[in-house]
């Protein structure tokens, strides 16, 4: 896997739109409601958007204006008050936080002073600004929090506040594909030491070696999830780990989050809005536990990480692994579901333009995938530019996902990039797909 070579200049112009783009989404993101919005808590699992603002700016001050371009701090003060691991989600709104007209003040001001610094900034001769790395990843963090405010919109209560055109109907060859894809046995280069903007658990590069396999082509859809729910699937213990069971039984769940069940329909509240399911879409607000039971029904599995990594960037035909399932190019709107330019995943079947080498389709995009595994270092792994952006996760309470959902934008989604939470979550943009192992025969 190469990434694209750029001169400095490049850098900067590729690092200008990363941020001006995340900024105008942040901007979308708060501008659609009200002070009174900005800073209630509409859940304990989220902070209220007002936070997430001013963290956004306090973040882009830290690194870009402190480390980067060694300036003194504008507001020392609040960094306490915007340490992520300093205080839980649910503490948040008793905290003295900047109101939202300060806040994005702070933001505003903190960036001004950021455009400065990337136009003289030396981009070679420290790792930290290499390729613009710095600036890329607060780009990262900006659009990742990003999402992490849409999933806060779609919690909250009220009219909606967001729109945004559907997805294209799925293509006619959609209905036409075939449930699944052997995935050849064999080494592959799994992980990147390549990627400009890549972070620290993404790397290094190394081979892995997987027995042949079989994955779904497409996400597992809302109308094969509903059959699941309508054979019982919730009241059958038999395809429940004993935690999901246990979670299971003590929370009352019964469908996906957001779902419910009126006039012999399945109905589901999606950013204000009530509408039917739609049987076509992939299936979206499901934790760990049930895509891992849906698959146990289904007598599949769910994918390794490595599995999943090789089904979408390993090309048999040359042996290499691809930035992206559909090659190195950069995602395009013909290639994936991303930066939240429709407020849903697409059909499954969409984006053929964007499949991996043996046809796997919507590997990025549309909705983040559970995978088996639990988050843990590569071999070799070593913590940049700080511990606490992985390190600290590391064990078997996080579980992996990949591929990027609607909400996530394109530069924070590589064929490398490694999501994770905990078993139990359901108000992410999460979806899967199964695999079985492939018997001797099948090969």
């Amino acid at each position: 896997m190469t990434a694209p070579a750029l001169d400095p200049e490049a850098l900067r112009r590729r690092a200008l739109d990363a941020l001006v783009t995340a900024r105008e989404r942040t901007h979308g993101l708060t501008d659609c409601v009200d002070e009174h919005e900005l800073t209630a808590q509409h859940s304990p699992l989220m902070s209220p958007l007002v936070w997430d603002l001013a963290h956004i700016g306090n973040q882009e001050e830290q690194w870009l204006l402190r480390t980067v371009g060694g300036r003194e701090a504008l507001r020392p003060d609040i960094d306490p008050i915007y340490d992520a691991f300093e205080h839980p989600r649910s503490e948040r709104p008793t905290l003295p936080l900047l109101p939202p007209a300060e806040a994005h003040a702070y933001a505003s001001d903190v960036r001004g002073r950021v455009l400065e610094i990337l136009e003289r900034a030396p981009l070679h001769g420290n790792r930290l600004t290499d390729a613009a790395f710095a600036f890329g990843m607060i780009a990262q963090h900006e659009q990742q929090h990003d999402e992490t405010m849409l999933i806060t919109h779609q919690l909250r209560h009220g009219p909606a506040a967001l729109t945004s055109p559907a997805p294209a109907a799925a293509p006619a060859d959609a209905a036409l594909l075939p449930a699944e894809v052997l995935v050849p046995g064999g080494p592959f280069t799994m992980g990147t030491s390549t990627e400009p903007w890549a972070l620290d658990n993404e790397r290094p590069a190394h081979s892995r070696d997987v027995p042949p396999f079989f994955i779904d082509t497409v996400p597992v859809s809302n109308g094969a999830y509903t059959a699941f729910i309508e054979d019982g699937g919730y009241e059958d213990e038999r395809w429940w780990t004993p935690a999901g069971w246990a979670h299971v039984r003590e929370h009352g769940l019964f469908a996906p989050l957001f779902w419910r069940r009126e006039g012999g329909a399945w109905l589901r509240r999606r950013f204000g809005v009530t509408e039917p399911v739609p049987a076509a879409e992939p299936v979206l607000h499901v934790c760990w536990y049930e895509a891992d039971a849906y698959a146990r029904w289904a007598g599949r599995r769910l994918p390794t990480e490595t599995e999943w990594e090789k089904a979408a960037r390993h090309d048999p035909a040359t042996g290499r692994s691809r930035r992206y399932p559909w090659g190195d190019a950069d995602p395009a709107p013909d290639l994936a579901n991303l930066g939240q330019r429709h407020l849903q995943p697409a059909p499954v079947g969409s984006y053929p333009a964007g499949a991996s080498p043996l046809g796997v389709r919507q590997m990025v995009g549309d909705v983040w995938e559970w995978t088996a595994s639990d988050f843990l270092p590569y071999p070799g792994f070593a913590p940049f530019p700080y511990k606490e952006y992985s390190e600290v996760f590391f064990g078997s309470d996080h579980k992996v996902l990949r591929g990027g959902s609607f909400a996530a934008d394109a530069v924070a989604v590589r064929g490398t990039f490694r999501n994770w939470d905990y078993p139990i979550r359901r108000q992410i943009f999460s979806g899967f797909r199964t695999a079985r192992d492939a018997r001797p025969e099948s090969v």
